[in-house]
């Protein structure tokens, strides 16, 4: 059982620890895929020679990650340690980004957090203060430690200084917040949209609960997240597949793979409109919970999970 790959291509050893299984459980069409169709060469060590091809040989089948309606939906009390959290933020029109700041550098980062900022001061700078929207960054390194709190405001610095006056309020949420706060988080009256520059993803949980609030999601429109969300109800961006770049590369995501950039320019436009024409995205969006409560439910990801494994039995 495997959220998958974020990139277009699959370690070797994994292919080779798949065929050891009966079957695989992964949690998008897009990991689906990768798995099945990643493909290598096997060699002679002596003769240099192609002796075959090593591929995954066992069935592969998408369980995706159901949405736990009783925790996240739309509520309009916030829990104390958001609100609290959230007073003093001055905009009230903000757009939230969750997910972890891997390594990387400018760009190159998996959930691209660095371009995410950057497209935002970029979009926003000739704004007077009064009309700029802030960005609430809720993530992290790996852990909450003061440290790893101190280097995310550091990273988050190096990018808005060129700036200066003219930079948007970046707000950086760090710490861990129970599913109740997090669902307080994503209906918090100034948070308006999310936004996700993702190059690439298993699956997305964080977007998936978004989604019931019913409010605007804006995300790249390339890996695990399609699967639940809508292209009617959201506004997917536009880009292009890319080279993973080494100070992103580890043994699970590969050097010689790629994954997705999305048109930071298109990305600006659409940034400046949906707060121009906020009603019209709220009400594209307003239609997505009904669609992820019919379709991405714990019962059914049970009753898929029970069909899976009996028919892989």
């Amino acid at each position: 059982v495997t959220a998958g790959i974020e990139t277009n291509i699959t370690p070797s050893d994994w292919i080779q620890g798949m065929n050891r299984m009966d079957l695989i459980l992964t949690t998008s069409q897009h990991s689906k895929q990768v798995l099945m169709n990643t493909t290598y060469d096997q060699v002679d060590n002596k003769t240099k020679q192609k002796t075959g091809v090593l591929k995954c040989t066992t069935p592969v089948e998408v369980l995706f990650e159901g949405a736990d309606l009783d925790t996240y939906k739309k509520v309009k009390t916030i829990q104390d340690k958001v609100s609290t959290e959230l007073k003093d933020i001055k905009d009230d029109f903000c757009y939230l980004f969750v997910g972890h700041w891997l390594k990387g550098n400018l760009g190159q980062d998996r959930k691209d957090v660095g371009m995410t900022i950057k497209t935002f001061c970029e979009t926003f700078k000739k704004k007077s203060p009064k009309n700029r929207p802030g960005l609430i960054l809720k993530t992290s390194h790996a852990n909450f430690s003061i440290i790893d709190r101190d280097a995310m405001m550091n990273k988050i610095q190096q990018i808005i200084s060129p700036y200066g006056n003219n930079a948007p309020n970046i707000y950086l949420l760090h710490g861990d917040l129970t599913d109740q706060e997090m669902n307080s988080l994503y209906n918090h009256p100034k948070v308006k949209a999310m936004v996700s520059f993702t190059k690439g993803e298993g699956y997305g949980r964080p977007l998936q609960e978004f989604a019931l609030t019913g409010k605007p999601i804006i995300a790249s429109s390339w890996s695990g997240h399609i699967d639940f969300l809508n292209k009617d109800y959201c506004t997917l961006l536009p880009g292009q597949l890319t080279k993973v770049d080494g100070s992103a590369a580890d043994q699970f995501i590969l050097k010689e793979s790629s994954w997705f950039t999305v048109n930071y320019q298109f990305a600006s436009r659409v940034l400046q409109d949906c707060i121009k024409n906020y009603k019209q995205y709220l009400e594209r969006s307003r239609k997505m919970p009904q669609y992820i409560k019919e379709n991405f439910n714990r019962n059914k990801m049970d009753e898929l999970f029970i069909s899976l494994v009996e028919k892989g039995l």
